[in-house]
């Protein structure tokens, strides 16, 4: 503990290691979603290379957006929380539900995504292992749990996961300006709509970009070797590291996919995966393949944390002075030795399987219903924080948390256009009203607000 902190708020060397292993194990999942959201995009603008760049420029400009609002949020909640937290101090402890069941139904949804993701990768490189592909998106699904199980690998192995594939993303930057420029190998087909039109339509399913942003503000409540303004300090330091490095390689491959005419690829591989065939050498993909795999099953690993750690924190529970509160069954808090709650694990493999398996085990698939369910709990956290705004008459913030969920509706209310993120959205609301129901038959205990930051502290 004092090795962390510094008199005068200095940098120490072991808080430095301490930052360095959240914020970038924090990130995996927004820097993960680099493998397969600006190819989600280009099949949403039909191929048109040329819209490519300011489509997935009007995504990271709306990430910026969020990441400034929830810079805010951070700075309220410092013992982590996220929109669950605002969302029940603003509205009324019931209303968290709303969040809380819009995360349930993004970490399912992470882990089967991420899983897909990194079979495709592996068939990128392997392009025989095509027929087998659900089989191997569901036994990487199975896998991470099982590796879940025995103890997660630690923050340091994730950010280091992360690292290595930035790392090898800037090597693929790097060596695609030694390729000369060419076109795309077919013409871009008409997308159908005016380039305006086709950009804003576009863009929200690209949005999966953003998923991870929620992350630092609930994740902080893991430093409790930190006081509220170093945990602080460290959640808004991880929001704007993710955006530099999220930011920066989603504009850069882009820009170099337009470049080199890397179009909507073949079935049996990716966007990604072919503009690093192209870059780099074949020692280089395949590192770069292996990394992008391995950065995948960190974002599902740490799923497999969260969601079971936030099934155990709402589980029934006895304290020491003989009160018991939470609202789903005990077994789903029961603990093995390494404090996993097993159960919670079963039941998110069992349900990220069934989702893999139904969507063919393609990350292409998924990625249409992925970017709703959460941008539900963003809208919660940043109305709550525009009625904080203007219960403080803070006018500045309320502009900018105003401008923030406006960005958040609109595209929450194109994908819903698209039909398939309905189904995300209506098991987010349904796990959110059974939720209620289950917290008013037990009494409405106290707390409920509170429970996304209580399952980060004990992860």
């Amino acid at each position: 503990m004092t090795q962390l902190k510094s008199r005068r708020g200095a940098v120490t060397p072991s808080r430095a290691v301490l930052l360095f292993a959240f914020a970038f194990a924090v990130m995996a999942d927004p820097v993960s979603s680099v493998a397969y959201a600006i190819e989600a995009a280009l099949r949403a603008l039909r191929g048109d290379l040329a819209l490519l760049l300011p489509t997935m420029a009007l995504v990271v400009g709306i990430v910026v957006l969020v990441i400034v609002n929830y810079h805010q949020l951070v700075a309220r909640y410092p013992q982590g929380g996220g929109a669950a937290a605002a969302t029940g101090e603003a509205f009324g402890e019931g209303t968290a539900f709303v969040p809380i069941g819009a995360l349930i139904v993004d970490f399912v949804l992470t882990i089967a995504i991420s899983s897909a993701a990194g079979a495709s990768a592996v068939i990128a490189f392997f392009p025989a292992l095509a027929p087998w592909r659900v089989l191997i998106a569901v036994l990487l699904v199975a896998g991470v749990a099982g590796g879940t199980w025995f103890g997660h690998l630690g923050r340091t192995v994730f950010a280091l996961m992360t690292v290595a594939f930035i790392a090898l993303t800037v090597i693929v930057l790097v060596s695609a300006f030694f390729v000369p420029a060419r076109a795309a190998a077919t013409p871009s087909p008409d997308p159908g709509h005016s380039p305006l039109i086709a950009v804003a339509l576009a863009f929200p399913v690209a949005m999966a970009l953003a998923t991870g942003i929620e992350a630092p503000s609930s994740a902080i409540a893991q430093l409790g070797q930190l006081d509220d303004p170093g945990r602080r300090r460290f959640g808004r330091v991880t929001l704007w590291l993710t955006l530099g490095v999220v930011g920066t390689s989603t504009l850069g491959l882009t820009a170099q996919a337009v470049r080199l005419g890397v179009g909507v690829p073949h079935e049996d591989t990716t966007q990604i995966a072919e503009l690093a065939r192209a870059a780099t050498s074949t020692p280089v993909f395949a590192a770069f393949q292996l990394t992008t795999a391995l950065l995948l099953l960190s974002a599902a690993s740490s799923s497999f944390q969260a969601g079971p750690g936030l099934f155990k924190a709402l589980a029934r529970h006895q304290h020491a002075d003989g009160t018991s509160t939470g609202i789903l069954p005990a077994w789903l808090g029961r603990t093995n030795s390494h404090h996993t709650p097993y159960w919670g694990v079963v039941v998110f493999m069992a349900a990220a399987a069934l989702v893999t398996a139904a969507a063919g085990g393609r990350d292409q698939e998924l990625v249409l219903f992925y970017a709703a369910s959460v941008f539900v709990s963003f809208f919660a956290g940043l109305v709550a924080m525009a009625r904080f705004s203007w219960r403080d008459r803070r006018f500045g913030f309320l502009a900018i948390n105003f401008a923030g969920a406006v960005a958040v509706a609109f595209t929450l209310a194109v994908n819903l256009t698209r039909g398939d993120p309905v189904v995300s959205i209506a098991a987010a609301l349904l796990i959110a009203a059974a939720l209620y129901w289950l917290w008013v038959r037990s009494g409405r205990p106290r707390g409920i607000r509170n429970v996304a930051a209580e399952a980060e502290e004990n992860n």
